[in-house]
């Protein structure tokens, strides 16, 4: 017997629904700013205070976009800014803490 062939669309790294998503892609995006902008001011050892709050809400974020996902395409995107954010929150925890310096001296 012979089968269509149809394109596999089920399979694909970034399949989506075809629906939007407004809150899931807004999560989206601010876990990736906040993951990027962690981690990168994680190099600095004087920007602890930066990378460790920027990374403690982009872990709180990813974690609660994690939680209402619909699409692989976001949780994708979540893990990458998730992971990002926690190496950021972690690396500026060692540097000093959230509150490093400013308080409690």
């Amino acid at each position: 017997m012979a089968q269509v062939l149809r394109p596999n669309t089920t399979g694909s790294l970034f399949a989506t629904d075809g629906k939007p998503h407004p809150v899931q892609d807004t999560l989206l995006g601010v876990t990736l700013v906040l993951g990027i902008t962690a981690l990168v001011t994680a190099m600095f050892h004087n920007l602890h205070l930066v990378s460790s709050w920027t990374g403690l809400v982009g872990v709180i974020t990813g974690a609660y976009g994690q939680f209402i996902s619909v699409t692989t395409r976001e949780r994708f995107g979540l893990i990458l800014g998730l992971g990002a954010a926690a190496i950021g929150f972690f690396l500026g925890m060692a540097h000093g803490g959230l509150f490093g310096g400013v308080v409690g001296g």
